[in-house]
């Protein structure tokens, strides 16, 4: 009785350690991060300085009773055409 209990405990072990493995090749292979260089760094930081300054400077102009009026309009269009 207790053979077949450690010949199970066994076969679960090795099971596991095979999916182990594999998912340690698997991370090897096909990495979650990505490693930059300070140039390439520096400039995805300006990038996205200079992306974060132009939606603010759109924000500052954004007028919601017109974008609101174009919606309705644009509704309004859909449903005639409906």
């Amino acid at each position: 009785m207790a053979d077949g209990i450690y010949a199970a405990l066994l076969i679960v072990l090795i099971f596991t350690n095979l999916i182990v493995l594999l998912l340690y090749l698997s991370a090897k292979k096909n990495p979650y991060y990505v490693v930059y260089d300070e140039e390439t760094k520096n400039a995805l930081k300006r990038r996205v300085t200079n992306l974060k300054e132009e939606l603010e400077e759109e924000l500052v102009d954004f007028d919601i009773e017109e974008w609101e009026k174009e919606l309705e309009r644009s509704i309004e269009e859909e449903v005639r055409n409906l």
